[in-house]
């Protein structure tokens, strides 16, 4: 077996539609031995993983997966299955995968499964390998290429393998990138409410929600949630005297800085006092019931622990609650029990902790609903009290009490409370959270009976945390479970309030960039704060905010991030989608352009079919109320309506009377059209939908379309007018956008940008495919009877295909008199000289003559030899790579005395 690929999905991808870990991988001699074939392997696995009995697989039953290794099936579907397993055995629930053949490569897999934890959804695919592999026989061991998936872990490598070590080392993976109780709870709610969600750090720092609408979270801590509150709420001295002055009932008791102090204190107070730091959080330095000085010595060492200055207070006699208050109402109660085990006649005290801690429900720290009770001083000295130690032997029933305090992060129980309350004691707690200022908060409340007013029987507040944790409430160990999340979340999103930002993506083989600036463009016409992704970098309205190739899914999750963006418009580039899938679930309105030849060999992606598919990955995620673009006028985007998402949008340049009957039939019917209309000054842009039609603007008032005459613009703008018309732009607004709109090096640099300084125009643009100069030589079929000889500065990068760049050469030789072909400085995985030499000989197939064919490997010399070349009324193409360094080159040309440049244009031009 050989890894040859793997990728982390994280969006929306090529194969589906969830995040998920794609491993590509070769069986080698393995395809001829199927399962059945290979003498005890089935047995053998299960032996290793008997959790696989329990996979349903294509029988969506228990066994199924065990009936189809018995009848045969190929490793690749195996590995995927134990992939899935080792996670769940982390403590991780993933249950979804699937494994394809990649086609015309026999043996050849790409297995795929869905992840928690990116870390752990890798380690487990390596671990797969390493397991399967371990119970092949001899003679078909040996793999390849474990790295490219993930470091080795606690297992062995092949052929010896360590289940043991290996799920030790995921449970850690799982549990370093696990997020606690209280967060993943409110992630899924707020995922089942279908908003988005971005986890910003490695702890718990999310982003709910999108640009302007986001929401921020850590834990229980919201971005509603006031500093001065959480401020406030750690001092418990001023917490306690601002809910006295709010008629709230606390303990009476004050703040200490000696020990000195801390005895005069409790004896001021007369009976059982609490110390604790004043500080402190979960419980820590907490010591309860002290009465004596020795007691109170004590204590006071314990909260000195964990803060300078320590609380003496009364102790109120009760029962300790956890009310939890958002936005001003309870939403869950739970009564708490401090950490304790149950004698049973026979174990010791510290084997009775150990069965408590075996409890699958209790972890380390807050991984769990409950977490696992260590024995400290605190716990020493709760046995001590009692007159027992660690090796006593309590009796049958009896229960003995391992710490004072009921935190459930030392161990505690907790038994839901909510529909029992008093009213006045919810009220009590309401009024406390409103007077610190929480939006969310948990209320330490003592009393001997929840059920009954405090002010009848005694009893209070003791406690305001800001950071609750949810685990007592979510999962209570007796009662019934509350969703706490909800109401969190509810008060973030109220009901009618919007999560998600309007997102246009915007996808095709060529036009991109030029597309998403007219979207933009318009947005910015409708008021809205814009951000932006292309191939030049990402902006929020006019500024620049990374200058780089943005067409990723990288930099759309910045845009998302932006707390000012209204509007995100996304370039979505097809590597960006191979490599690590959409950066978002899903759009308002999914545009495809065109689908021509351009980066076919690469990634897999071999035949337009396959890039069509790639490309089709954006319509397919477009929300049901929103709106995919897609070119009529293209075979292979026409036929993405039948997977694509929402209402169904056309455009096409043929329109009117030339119109075919299909969309004559979809406007009929009231569906969506852009389209071109024959008329004078280049036709006419209208827009129909639901039986309505709107006339927007005449072709030459277009500035990016040279009086019209440049129809790839024209298309662009139609594509432009349906994503306009999908984010509720008027037709005015749409036209008084792309009126404004210009090919301008500033508003849109290397999209067709003209300059016409210098006696005779020059055109640059980032046309760099055969269907980029396709239509480009449309344009200038209709420039020629303006203008004398037509110069082309002609490339391609190097890892195109011999046929692309053959293709490139052919379609140059149609287009100009003189052509210049260059190279990239880096070849792209060619030796220097072969794409010239391609070109070349695309050129020449054409009958195109070898003494006008110019062979330059610099970038700037060759634009410096068309310029030189040039004559008044000339027509100069340049189709760079620096895109910004040419255009620069281009307007600030001077030229040379016209017999320097005679000179120039015979002698120093054939030149490599």
């Amino acid at each position: 077996m050989r890894v040859l690929e793997v990728a982390t999905y994280r969006g929306p991808h090529l194969y589906a539609s969830r995040p998920m870990v794609r491993i590509q991988l070769d069986l080698g001699q393995l395809e001829t031995w199927p399962t059945q074939r290979i003498h005890g392997f089935t047995d053998r696995l299960l032996v290793t993983l008997p959790g696989l009995g329990a996979h349903g697989c294509s029988y969506k039953a228990p066994g199924g997966l065990v009936m189809r290794m018995r009848e045969g099936t190929w490793l690749g579907h195996v590995i995927e299955h134990v992939a899935l397993e080792l996670q769940k055995l982390a403590g991780v629930e993933v249950g979804r995968g699937k494994t394809r053949s990649v086609k015309g490569r026999p043996g050849v897999y790409n297995i795929l499964y869905v992840y928690e934890g990116e870390a752990l959804g890798r380690a487990a695919g390596r671990a797969a390998i390493e397991l399967v592999h371990s119970v092949l026989p001899r003679e078909l061991q040996g793999v390849e290429g474990l790295d490219r998936i993930a470091p080795a872990i606690g297992g062995l490598t092949p052929p010896l393998f360590d289940l043991k070590a290996t799920l030790d080392a995921l449970k850690a993976i799982a549990r370093r990138g696990a997020l606690g109780p209280t967060t993943r709870s409110l992630v899924q709610e707020a995922r089942r409410r279908g908003i988005p969600v971005q986890r910003l750090d490695e702890q718990s720092l999310i982003q709910l929600g999108w640009g302007a609408r986001r929401k921020m979270l850590r834990a229980s801590i919201t971005g509603q949630t006031s500093h001065i509150a959480v401020e406030t709420a750690g001092d418990k001295a001023l917490t306690k005297s601002l809910l006295a002055g709010a008629g709230v009932p606390v303990p009476r008791g004050g703040v200490v800085r000696t020990l000195e102090e801390a005895l005069v204190e409790a004896e001021r107070i007369k009976g059982p006092v609490v110390l604790k730091p004043l500080n402190g959080n979960h419980g820590r330095g907490v010591s309860l019931a002290l009465e004596t000085p020795d007691q109170v010595r004590w204590g006071y060492e314990q909260a000195t622990k964990h803060g300078r200055r320590v609380i003496v207070e009364e102790q109120y006699v009760g029962r300790d609650y956890r009310i939890l208050v958002v936005g001003g109402q309870v939403v869950a109660v739970a009564e708490r029990v401090p950490a304790q085990v149950i004698g049973d006649g026979q174990g010791a005290v510290a084997q009775l902790i150990e069965a408590v801690n075996a409890d699958p429900r209790r972890g380390i720290g807050h991984e769990r609903v409950m977490t696992r009770i260590v024995i400290d001083d605190q716990v020493m000295d709760m046995l001590a009290r009692a007159g027992l130690s660690l090796e006593s032997v309590p009796t049958a029933g009896q229960v003995v009490a391992l710490r004072a305090t009921a935190n459930l992060s030392t161990g505690g129980t907790a038994i839901d409370r909510t529909d029992v309350i008093h009213p006045d004691n919810a009220a009590i707690a309401r009024r406390a959270a409103l007077t610190v200022g929480l939006d969310v908060a948990g209320i330490d409340f003592m009393a001997p009976d929840i059920t009954r007013s405090v002010r009848e029987t005694g009893g209070g507040i003791v406690e305001v945390n800001a950071a609750p944790g949810f685990r007592m409430h979510l999962e209570p160990s007796e009662g019934r479970p509350r969703d706490v999340a909800k109401a969190v979340i509810a008060e973030l999103f109220p009901p009618g309030t919007r999560s998600r930002i309007p997102i246009v993506a915007v996808t095709g083989t060529n036009g991109k960039s030029t597309v998403v600036r007219m979207v933009a463009r318009i947005a910015r016409e409708m008021g809205k704060t814009v951000g932006l992704t292309n191939t030049t970098g990402v902006y929020v309205n006019d500024e620049k905010v990374l200058d780089a190739d943005a067409s990723g899914p990288k930099s759309a999750r910045m845009v998302l991030r932006d707390p000012t963006v209204e509007v995100a418009v996304l370039e979505t580039a097809r590597g960006g989608m191979l490599r690590e899938g959409l950066a978002f679930d899903r759009c308002d309105v999914g545009i495809v352009l065109n689908v021509s030849a351009d980066h076919l060999g690469l990634k897999g992606i071999d035949t337009l079919d396959d890039l069509a598919a790639v490309k089709s990955i954006v319509t397919e995620t477009v929300s049901r109320r929103g709106i995919s673009v897609l070119n009529a006028d293209d075979p292979l985007t026409l036929r993405m309506a039948r997977h694509a998402g929402g209402r169904i949008g056309y455009f096409t340049l043929n329109g009117g009377f030339e119109m075919s009957p299909f969309l004559q039939k979809h406007v009929a019917e009231g569906g969506l059209l852009a389209a071109l209309e024959p008329s004078v000054r280049g036709g006419e842009l209208v827009l129909y939908d639901r039986g309505a039609r709107w006339s927007l603007m005449h072709a030459d008032e277009l500035p990016s379309t040279l009086q019209g005459l440049a129809r790839f613009n024209v298309a662009n703008a139609l594509a432009a007018v349906l994503a306009g018309h999908g984010l509720g732009a008027s037709p005015a607004i749409m036209a008084a956008a792309l009126g404004a709109f210009t090919s301008s090096h500033a508003e849109n640099p290397g999209r067709f940008n003209v300059h016409d300084a210098h006696g005779f125009r020059v055109i640059v643009d980032y046309a760099h495919n055969p269907g980029a100069m396709r239509a480009m030589g449309e344009l200038v079929a209709q420039l020629r009877p303006r203008v004398g000889r037509v110069i082309g500065v002609v490339s391609i990068p190097g890892d195109r295909r011999d046929e692309d760049i053959l293709e490139m050469g052919a379609i140059a030789a149609e287009m100009f008199d003189e052509l210049i072909f260059r190279e990239r400085p880096d070849g792209r995985g060619r030796p220097s000289g072969s794409v010239l030499s391609l070109l070349t000989d695309g050129a020449l197939g054409t009958g195109f003559p070898d003494e006008r064919i110019h062979r330059i490997l610099s970038e700037a010399r060759s634009v410096d030899a068309a310029l030189r070349m040039a004559r008044p009324g000339d027509l100069v193409l340049v189709f760079p790579t620096a895109v910004d360094a040419v255009w620069k080159q281009v307007t600030s040309f001077r030229p040379a005395e016209p017999g320097a440049a005679s000179l120039q244009a015979e002698d120093g031009l054939a030149y490599v």
